[in-house]
């Protein structure tokens, strides 16, 4: 309930209006930004009206001070003034509608309990999902319609880059709705996708952080998500997907950090030509007038009908033998440039420079993905990246140069697409991808825009939800922006907070968020007028190696599916069979 206690008067001096209104405050009181307050008032007609709102900016003056050298004179006593504080709320909620500006002279009243819930349109939820702590110590809720799909879908989160905690926030938004309790039953169903493309942070999320089994760090932990409804534990179903070791037929994952329960994924050049892959090598954002675009769709057709798969993913192509992608671009390049197969493959009205236009980004496209398109690897069976088995499913990319990281995530989507259309949308997936702005720039075209373009667009009606992180929201395409009805903000450069994508923001927040502290985020939602600041707590989460406490256990390593719906094998150990050698300990020196 409202502190009965009021906190101020509705200010007279200023005017007051339905959307905003001044409070002055009563000595020994005090309102801070993100308050939220409400006064009452008795309308004809319609009995008591509430208004309800957030404090937006707070000023204190000397009232009776004229100059600026007055202070001096009012701390010594000689010249008479009081202080005043006048907080500005912005409404957020009438009750009943009824839009009639607060009477000056009115109490206002800190809310809290049923009556800030009411306030913040909380009591309307009927699934709430947690984001972190407001302003005031208590929960702040996001309505789980406007991410499911129901009324909306899609999160921007905006902020710069290891400051804003960006990958961070959405992280704990993929937990929070997986352990909240809100999906209910369809929360077997519902999956995360998420692709890592800074380090190999984002392969210990199944390992509880380190300051768990710290005291008091421990306890405090626990606490915040307690306050939040939440336990304090890793993603309990978890899948870690990384390309593998270049010039490696073992099929290893590349990296360093975490040697078990990690799956290497890639794609066999059978694949490459049926499931037409190749304009996903060509997936920088280019301008739509290139020529050697009708070539990539010519030639990608020419290989899904000519190629016949072989047992081992390699494919043969008009009596040749391809196993690695290096001799695939090799194939098509010698095909290209034969003056009677030209016509064949490259369109019977193309010139010699659009050729060459295209043959030089295939010959470019060599060293990014001969590692992650090959046929080469037979004693290893094939595995792709798949979101069966596990609830979050991280694939890490850090180890791939852009060109690929490009290719694996217009591939990944897609797939996701086309098996999300033909199973309906009965289950949620949501896919959370960092630096947006690479991958769906404002200008220019490519396969993977188009793909990001369509979820955002049409994926709510699939079950699709994106969840896409940037530095800088001006920079990425408006559609798929427009169409995200959450958006968090972290920390701004000053320059990007006057950019119109941020309009949504009332000035005093812009003006906060360029000294926003890491943790802090701004959450906009259609149902209340005003974003919200919260603070999230500390990753429950080993977010690197240094804080997984202990070896590290996995599903995977336990012998669980790996994604692919068969367990893997356990790796052997490489020194098993050399003979035995006697320890330090008994060594005779």
């Amino acid at each position: 309930m409202a502190d009965e206690t009021p906190v101020g008067l509705v200010a007279g001096t200023e005017d007051s209006t339905p959307l905003l209104f001044n409070v002055a405050l009563a000595p020994e009181q005090y309102l801070q930004l993100d308050d939220v307050v409400m006064t009452k008032r008795t309308v004809p007609g319609f009995g008591e009206v509430v208004t309800a709102g957030v404090v937006t900016e707070v000023r204190a003056r000397h009232e009776g001070a004229s100059f600026g050298s007055d202070v001096f004179l009012i701390r010594e006593g000689v010249l008479p003034a009081q202080v005043q504080e006048i907080a500005e709320v912005t409404t957020t909620r009438v009750e009943p509608e009824c839009y009639v500006p607060p009477t000056p002279g009115a109490p206002a009243h800190r809310a809290t309990g049923d009556d800030r819930a009411r306030a913040l349109y909380f009591d309307k939820m009927d699934n709430k999902v947690p984001v972190g702590l407001g302003r005031d110590g208590e929960p702040v809720y996001v309505n789980l319609e406007f991410l499911d799909g129901t009324r909306g879908g899609h999160v921007s989160i905006s902020g710069i880059s290891g400051v804003a905690t960006k990958t961070s926030f959405a992280l704990f938004l993929l937990y929070s709705i997986f352990r909240s309790g809100v999906l209910g039953k369809r929360s077997v169903n519902a999956k995360a996708l998420v692709f890592s493309v800074k380090g190999e942070d984002l392969l210990f999320l199944d390992q509880p952080n380190s300051r768990l089994s710290t005291e008091p760090q421990g306890d405090d932990l626990r606490a915040a998500y307690a306050r939040v409804g939440l336990p304090a534990a890793p993603f309990a179903s978890a899948g870690f997907f990384a390309p593998p070791t270049p010039d490696d037929l073992t099929g290893r994952p590349h990296v360093t950090g975490r040697t078990s329960g990690v799956t290497a994924f890639w794609w066999t050049l059978a694949e490459f030509c049926a499931d037409e892959l190749l304009p996903y090598a060509f997936a920088d954002a280019e301008d739509e007038r290139n020529q050697y675009t009708m070539v990539i769709h010519q030639v990608t057709a020419r290989l899904r009908r000519e190629h016949i798969p072989l047992d081992d993913g390699a494919v043969q192509i008009e009596g040749q033998v391809l196993r690695t992608y290096d001799q695939l671009v090799e194939f098509v390049s010698d095909r290209l440039t034969d003056e009677d197969a030209r016509r064949d493959w490259a369109g019977p009205v193309t010139g010699t420079g659009t050729v060459n236009a295209f043959l030089r980004r295939l010959r470019s496209s060599l060293k990014p993905l001969r590692s992650i398109v090959r046929g080469d690897l037979t004693d290893v069976p094939a595995r792709r990246v798949s979101t069966d088995g596990q609830q979050l499913t991280v694939v890490d990319l850090h180890n791939l140069p852009d060109r690929a990281q490009r290719f694996v995530v217009g591939v990944v989507l897609t797939a996701e697409t086309a098996r999300k259309e033909s199973a309906g949308p009965g289950g949620l997936l949501f896919t959370m991808i960092d630096e947006l702005n690479k991958y769906a720039p404002r200008e220019g075209s490519s396969p993977i825009k188009e793909v990001l373009l369509d979820i955002a667009e049409r994926g709510r009606s699939l079950g699709i939800i994106l969840i896409g992180a940037q530095q800088t929201a001006s920079e990425v395409e408006r559609r798929i922006v427009s169409n995200s009805s959450v958006k968090v903000v972290g920390r701004l450069d000053p320059a990007e907070a006057g950019r119109p994508e941020y309009g949504f923001l009332p000035p005093s927040q812009r003006a906060r968020a360029t000294l926003a502290k890491p943790g802090t985020m701004f959450v906009s939602q259609p149902e209340i007028p005003v974003p919200l600041a919260v603070e999230f707590p500390f990753p429950a989460w080993a977010t690197r190696l240094s804080e997984v406490s202990g070896p590290i256990v996995s599903a995977t390593a336990s012998g669980a599916s790996n994604g692919n719906g068969a367990a893997p094998a356990a790796r052997r150990d490489p020194f098993a069979r050399l003979p035995a050698t006697p320890s330090d300990d008994d060594a005779p020196f």
